[in-house]
This record gives structure tokens, C-alpha cells and sequence, in this order.
């Protein structure tokens, strides 16, 4: 699965757009199916390696606001070993 199809890629606002926002438009999830991790993605532009520096709010190990790395989250194994992230199949917008 990729975890940052091309229409998403095309309607995600840029690192900083809603910096100012005091309710930011979540525009996908991701999550891991074992390692109990989710990130809620706002921003996010490309690196000049080709992969994706994102912001949005983690729930993790703490429930905050950052940057993540789209081939960090690819790269994530909880308990069971399960490959990677998974995207949520639900539309953008609002959680």
C-alpha cells in the first residue's frame, strides 16, 4: 500500500500553512497495525531525497504535535513484526 498516494501528495498543504491554525485539517492517517502508533498528518512537503517530511499530531509513546519522516514510518515494526505503516482509507479532512 502506499502510504502517501499521488492525490493525496497533490492537496497536502505545505510545511508551515497552518502554523496559525487553531484547528488544522487533518488530510490522512496513518497507523501501525501492532506497535499501537497513529499519526494524524496537516502538512507535509518533499525532501530533496524524495521522501516526505510531515507534521501532525502522534499518538505514540506521547500523544504530541511533530515532524515525522514518511520513510521513518514506512520502517516501523511493533511486537508481532507486522511491516511498516498502514494508511486509513478514510477521505481527508476534519477527525
Amino acid at each position: 500500500m502506499d502510504l502517501l498516494p499521488p492525490e493525496l501528495k497533490k492537496i497536502l498543504p505545505p510545511l508551515y500553512s497552518q502554523k496559525s491554525s487553531s484547528a488544522p485539517i487533518v488530510h490522512g492517517k496513518l497507523f501501525t497495525p501492532d506497535a499501537r502508533w497513529t499519526w494524524f498528518i496537516t502538512e507535509g512537503s518533499e525532501e530533496e531525497d524524495g521522501d516526505w517530511l510531515l507534521f501532525g499530531y502522534v499518538i505514540g509513546l506521547e500523544k504530541e504535535w511533530g515532524y515525522f519522516l514518511l520513510s521513518e514510518i514506512a520502517s516501523v515494526r511493533g511486537p508481532a513484526r507486522v511491516s511498516g505503516g498502514a494508511r486509513s482509507l478514510v477521505s481527508a479532512g476534519p477527525y
